[in-house]
Parts: C-alpha cells; sequence; structure tokens
C-alpha cells in the first residue's frame, strides 16, 4: 500500500491501460506480470565513457523531473518494461555475491527464467580478453582492464523461481539447445561466450517454443 501511494502522491496513474511503462517490484511480480503501470518514463543509453567513470549497467531508467521518483526507480524496482522492452535492475541481482552496480540492463523472459546482459564478473572475467590487461601491476593495469571491460558483455540466467544469477556459458547454452540439434550444432562453430554470439542463439530459442 505504501509503494502505491507513493505512485498516486507523484500523480503518475497507475494501473492506465494505455500505459507503455511497467515496474515490477520483485522477481516474482515479474514472473506472474503483476506490475504497476506509469505514464511516463525516460530510458536512457549511459556512454562507455560515464560507464568508465561511475561503474553500472547500460541504461539510466528515470524521470526528467521528478527526482523523488527518479531516486526510487533507481533503487527498488526488480525490473522495468519500457517502450516494449525490459530492463533488470542491476542493484536487484548479484553474482556470486558480486555486484553488477546500479541502473538497467536490457533482458527478456524465456521458459519462466531471465536473460539479461551485463560485464563479465568473477570467474567470468578469465574467459574474456580485457583479463589480459589485469596482468600489468598498480593502477595503471586497473585502468587498462576497466577500460577494455566496458564495452564487454556477456548473459546471465536468473533463475525464475530461486532468483539464482549464472553465466549463460558455452555449457549452459549448448543444455538449452540440447531440443534443437541444428541450432547447437551451428553454435558449436562459434568461438566466442560474447552477448553478441549467445543473445543470437537465445533469441531464436524464444522464436522457436517447444
Amino acid at each position: 500500500m505504501k509503494r502505491l501511494f507513493l505512485f498516486v502522491l507523484l500523480a503518475f496513474s497507475l494501473g492506465a491501460a494505455s500505459a507503455q511503462y511497467v515496474v515490477y517490484f520483485s522477481l516474482k511480480n515479474l514472473i506472474a506480470n503483476q506490475g504497476d503501470t506509469i505514464t511516463y518514463l525516460e530510458v536512457e543509453k549511459r556512454t562507455k565513457n560515464v560507464i568508465l567513470l561511475q561503474g553500472g549497467a547500460d541504461y539510466k531508467i528515470s524521470h526528467p523531473t521528478d527526482k523523488v521518483l527518479s531516486n526510487h526507480l533507481k533503487r527498488r524496482p526488480f525490473a522495468v518494461y519500457a517502450d516494449s522492452s525490459l530492463y533488470v535492475n542491476c542493484k536487484r541481482v548479484r553474482y556470486k555475491k558480486l555486484r553488477f552496480g546500479a541502473w538497467y540492463a536490457p533482458a527478456f523472459v524465456m521458459r519462466g527464467n531471465i536473460y539479461f546482459s551485463a560485464v563479465p564478473l568473477g570467474s567470468v572475467v578469465a574467459k574474456s580478453s580485457y583479463s589480459m590487461g589485469s596482468n600489468i601491476g598498480g593502477d595503471l593495469g586497473k585502468a587498462i582492464a576497466s577500460s577494455s571491460l566496458v564495452s564487454k558483455r556477456v548473459y546471465y540466467e536468473v533463475d525464475g523461481q530461486t532468483g539464482e544469477v549464472v553465466f549463460v556459458s558455452r555449457d549452459r547454452l549448448l543444455e538449452l539447445l540440447a531440443d534443437y540439434p541444428e541450432l547447437a550444432d551451428a553454435y558449436k562453430c562459434e568461438e566466442s561466450e560474447s552477448a553478441r554470439v549467445t543473445g543470437k542463439y537465445l533469441r531464436l530459442l524464444c522464436d522457436n517454443p517447444k
């Protein structure tokens, strides 16, 4: 009730059937497609320079004039649907207790789980060529690693029941492709676990449900 009252207080017409923006405050709400609608939000693509300096994910979602609502959106929702796209709040997910930082990552729901693209973290870093820069010690090494990392993305899977986040590795994607031998064979010819490659096959799975 407090949550709904806040949005009513901010005069954003919750529940409007024609709204293009939907806020999901939990994973359970997202899976059940039970969200609060808002009449308007702004989705801003963050630049590589901003991400390098401030950290965080690729998209900022806010309201252009209401700072209270914008701060609320930064912290509270699990996900936001805006302009026909879904975004997961990276402050609400962890990969092996590691943080992705603030703001939102592009995502989609498939077979009851959520898939989103974000920077490599933890053990995933070793699979990325950017880790070569980290072998240089001190601040220089950290700067090289960070500047390379800012342009790299991989896919993660959020279990729709438990909320556990796992890296969509080559082995995990082949598990998902097990019932699609032609797609699996095509993927075996790929040599990358990048979001560009992994996302292509995840989208093909979305288009070919069984």
